[in-house]
């Protein structure tokens, strides 16, 4: 696995947090690499998503790896270091570097990809921070791009290949700043072969990279190897000559990659630099942080560990390697840690200068925050640029919790506002801009989106901020609580561990701040109940781990007999095709006989499978009669895209028998397909209509295409105006009117972009893509069905628009033949209101508001008699009130009402105050419905002056009832679910009534 690992939190060894346990066999547990890591959204408290870890399927979509050559590759990447405000290490650190060398972070990754092209690597840009994988939630490594190639389930495209990957890991996020190297958004630098050179071409060239191009000193690296990998260790010492005392054996705990308890995987060594040579190579622990810093690990990819721990030769080894770009900048620029790079030490100086704060004066804490900050918001940024939003869920919570963080840690070291004297402006844009001006090497597409950036985060910032200011408020409030209990086991008043989580989990606030606060009102905090609820929302966060899971297995064996499926669908609906395999619940079947449900793979295929948000094609395979065997009828439901290019007929077989090299006859559902090409259609001209109704920093967050709607996400901030929908439907049916004919081309992904195409959101394309193009209207990179000319669409509607998550819209729409079903449904359903109205459309909505406010006024009328009924029956129970306490002054009522309603039970409480007069307490109760409990209580002012709050009071009655309330300390009202219990409930009420009135009032 790209190898340079994350330091484990939990142990002082060397490496970096592992990813999944090995099942017991003749190797130890692997504990490093494999031992369950915390999910990507460990910090993220109530995380609402599950990510469950699988293995591919064949019903999994696989698409093409991207391909750009290394003349692709940016000449002005030769950026001088600017470390001016760079705190230096001291002398004793580093040694001497030649001043001639660049060492920006830049001309790290540049020279990297250089030294690797010119060893005949392909330059291969850096994948999406969003995987085309559903085993892991965000890009967590290098080699996640190639690993259907690792696999043997996607043919190799290139024999070597070398990439600058952004990756993304929070499964340590607790580290960040604490240590000199942990972070939330790193580049991982990576040669890989693919079944070409092996491992002395990798250990030579990493030497040769390490000490020549880099020019590290020699006697300060230090090696790893596994304790078996005799060939590695031969390698180091007789050809390189590194020193024997220098190269270091190490258990599989340490060297020996794997991917889970089967798959790929095989022995690693790793290279450290070494800050402190002169302590000598003598019980030297190359897990001690303060001297030695891992930079380079090689993965020497040779084995398949089967599931009863067997290890078998790979019949193509692999090389994997990581170098981490952070870890050698720090290195090379001679800095104490990877904050004062300047890959990330000028976000760094602009919080600092936000917070009015030095970094190089201020203390340790100060500097942690500060280093926090910039972490983050390297992953806020690209993460937004590659379309994930702050949400509640899944990829968008970890985006929340990231800003949360630093809004919060800013709160700490003093912004408030913008930084500049706008107390309600944002600070974070201002960090995002810097972040943004640092991204031209790293992602040119973060520059294109940085206004949708920038206002996104303003956005969510001062939608936290709101969120803080109500955590204050509650702090105050559970802070009073806790000194009105006074104290708690003879210790001074205490506030909970599980208030102070509340505060921390949902209103982001500070456990720093709050004890702070807490400590200036006499109140302590129970950090033991504080570290308990944490851990236990860490326990809970590890559904899904940080691992890139592989698998071998029987449809590994399947698709290795199965040729990718020829397309045929852009130009015919129908034709003759071979069964290549079969499937019957996920076992490969050379025949399967009627009433089966079954997976077909075929040599070549009209059907359309589904990608790009357009659904599989519907229709049947007709198997021709022959001598021996009887005609057979396949009816098709669904087709998908296997790891590769392997197209999954999935159907029932509706008549006779199908086996694997017979010949079919594959016919899609034309009406279905038109459908679906209507609507696929409709979706490029809806994206193009928002751009130009509500701006061009809208885009596309997911889409369905169906053969009865179409569905399409977006990124807004806000609901769109009616005003707005009527404009973009106008546009849509005007461009519809036109008749345009679509123009369809195959050209390179650089010409495309150039020539302005839009990607589709979530799709990955190769070197040759497909651009669709309405002319003069839209124009994007896409593999659907579309229709010829846009006449075909017939007619377009929104039918609704709504909000899914935090800036993030979703439209339903139809267009074509579901568009016309739509007006005819709806023609139908307003004939029929009409009929019932007995008047023309026309007066249908006048006719609706008179009759709405016709049953307003008879629901006041009604409840006007409801209430005095209920006075009225107060009237005759007011004789049942008695008194207690020492003077026999304070009168108590509590009864039972019948039937009441809620608001009516309440004006009879209010009347029985007032008749009863100061001082009284009543409480009422009634059942005003099945399953229905309601419950009212009403103190007199001199009752309340006893201590005895009406919303506390009912609360704890309405527990009874399985119901809960709550309100003024003079009028509380509360339901519940159970008026079994009422009779008892009621009676609790008078008993404590009694008590606590006749002993406040002694």
């Amino acid at each position: 696995m790209e190898g340079l690992k994350l330091a484990d939190s939990s142990h002082s060894n060397h490496g970096g947090k592992p990813l999944i346990p090995l099942a017991t066999s003749s190797l130890p547990s692997r504990r490093r690499f494999q031992k369950p890591a915390k999910d990507n959204l460990a910090f993220a408290a109530g995380c609402k998503v599950y990510m469950s870890l699988r293995p591919r399927t064949l019903g999994q979509v696989s698409p093409s790896i991207m391909l750009y050559g290394h003349s692709t590759l940016k000449k002005s990447w030769e950026i001088q270091c600017s470390s001016a405000s760079i705190k230096p290490a001291t002398k004793e650190m580093m040694e001497v570097m030649p001043k001639d060398l660049p060492v920006s972070g830049d001309s790290i990754r540049r020279r990297f990809l250089d030294f690797y092209a010119s060893r005949g690597h392909k330059v291969l840009p850096s994948s999406s921070l969003v995987p085309d994988d559903p085993t892991v939630l965000l890009t967590i490594a290098g080699m996640l791009q190639f690993k259907r190639i690792f696999l043997g389930k996607e043919p190799r495209k290139v024999a070597r290949a070398t990439t600058a990957q952004r990756c993304i890991r929070t499964n340590d996020v607790e580290n960040v700043g604490q240590t000199s190297r942990h972070h939330t958004f790193f580049e991982m630098l990576g040669n890989f072969s693919f079944g070409d050179y092996f491992k002395r071409e990798a250990i030579n060239w990493a030497w040769e990279l390490t000490t020549k191009e880099f020019g590290l000193a020699p006697e300060r690296l230090w090696v790893s190897v596994f304790e078996d990998d005799d060939e590695a260790f031969s390698i180091w010492h007789d050809e390189l000559g590194v020193p024997v005392e220098r190269i270091k054996r190490m258990g599989e705990d340490d060297n020996f990659w794997t991917s889970g308890v089967s798959g790929p995987c095989g022995p690693c060594s790793e290279i450290y630099y070494d800050f402190y040579p002169e302590r000598g190579d003598s019980d030297v622990d190359l897990g001690d942080d303060s001297r030695f810093i891992e930079f380079y690990n090689l993965v020497f990819m040779q084995y398949n560990k089967t599931d009863d721990g067997f290890l078998e030769p790979l019949k193509q080894k692999n090389i994997d390697t990581g170098l981490g770009l952070e870890r050698m900048a720090r290195i090379l620029q001679k800095v104490p840690n990877n904050y004062e790079t300047d890959l990330l030490f000028p976000i760094i100086e602009k919080a600092a200068e936000l917070a009015v704060v030095s970094y190089t004066e201020a203390d340790e804490q100060i500097k942690c925050y500060l280093k926090i900050i910039g972490d983050h918001m390297r992953a806020i940024v690209y993460l937004i640029s590659d379309g994930v939003f702050p949400s509640n869920i899944g990829r968008g919570y970890v985006v929340r919790r990231l800003v949360r963080r630093v809004v919060r840690t800013g709160r700490l070291i003093g912004i408030r506002g913008d930084g500049n004297g706008n107390l309600e402006g944002a600070f974070v844009p201002l960090l995002a801009e810097k972040v943004i001006e640092l991204s031209s090497q790293i992602d040119s597409d973060v520059k294109t989106s940085a206004p949708r950036i920038l206002e996104e985060l303003k956005r969510e910032e001062l939608r936290f901020v709101q969120t803080l200011e109500r955590g204050e408020k509650l702090l105050e409030q559970l802070l009073t609580d806790a000194l009105s209990r006074g104290p708690v086991n003879g210790v001074g008043p205490c506030l909970s561990g599980k208030d102070a989580f509340l505060l921390y989990d949902t209103y982001g606030f500070p456990i720093e701040i709050t004890m702070e606060v807490a400590q200036e009102r006499g109140v302590n905090v129970d950090m033991e109940g504080f570290d308990s609820e944490m851990d236990n929302q860490r326990r809970q966060s590890q559904a899904a781990h940080n691992v890139v899971k592989l698998a071998v297995g029987n449809a590994s064996e399947l698709t290795e007999s199965v040729p990718d499926t020829e397309f045929l669908g852009y130009d015919t609906l129908s034709a003759r095709a071979m069964v290549e395999g079969l499937m019957v619940n996920g076992k490969p079947e050379i025949q399967v006989s009627e009433g089966s449900d079954v997976e077909i793979m075929l040599n070549r295929t009209p059907f359309y499978a589904e990608s790009g948000g357009q659904v599989g094609d519907h229709g049947f395979l007709y198997v021709p009669e022959a001598e021996s065997n009887q005609k057979a009828i396949v009816e098709i439901k669904d087709v998908q895209k296997s790891l590769g290019s392997i197209f999954v007929h999935k159907g029932t077989i509706r008549e006779g028998t199908v086996e694997v090299g017979r010949e079919v006859e594959a016919a899609v559902d034309a009406n279905l397909r038109q459908r679906a090409k209507v609507h696929h259609t409709a979706t490029h001209l809806l994206q193009s209509a928002l751009k130009l109704v509500i701006g061009e920093e809208t885009s596309q967050a997911g889409s369905l295409v169906a053969f009865d709607r179409l569905r399409f996400d977006f990124n807004f901030h806000r609901p769109l105006l009616d005003h707005e929908i009527v404009e973009i439907e106008r546009l849509i049916n005007g461009w519809i009117s036109d008749a345009t004919h679509l123009q369809t081309q195959v050209m390179a992904l650089t010409d495309a972009k150039r020539a302005g195409a839009i990607a589709m959101f979530g799709e990955k394309y190769g070197e040759q893509v497909r651009v669709v193009e309405v002319p003069g209207v839209s124009m994007e990179l896409c593999g659907g069905t579309h229709v010829s000319n846009t006449s075909e669409i017939r007619g377009f509607k929104i039918i609704s628009e709504q909000g899914i998550a935090s800036g993030i819209r979703r439209i339903e729409a139809v267009a074509g033949d579901a568009f016309i079903d739509y007006i005819n449904t709806r023609d139908t359903c307003m004939k029929n209101l009409c009929s019932t109205l007995k008047v023309k459309a026309e007066d249908v909505t006048t006719r609706v508001e008179s009759l709405l406010e016709e049953l307003r006024m008879a629901k006041n009328e009604i409840a006007t008699v409801r209430a005095k009924a209920a006075v009225y029956k107060a009237s005759t129970v007011a004789s049942k009130a008695f008194s207690v306490g020492a003077s026999k002054k304070i009168k108590i009522l509590v009864e039972n009402m019948d039937d009441f309603d809620a608001d009516s039970l309440k004006h009879a409480a209010e009347h029985l105050v007032d008749t009863l007069q100061d001082p009284v307490a009543v409480v009422l109760g009634s059942c005003p419905g099945e399953g229905k409990v309601s419950l009212v209580a009403a103190f007199s002012p001199a009752v309340v002056e006893l201590g005895l709050q009406a919303g506390k009071f009912i609360g704890t009655i309405a527990k009874m009832c399985g119901g809960g309330g709550g309100g003024r300390p003079n009028i509380a009202q509360a339901g519940g679910r159970k008026p079994e219990n009422l009779s008892n409930a009621l009676e609790k009420a008078r008993t404590e009534l009694v008590g606590s009135l006749s002993e406040n009032s002694s």
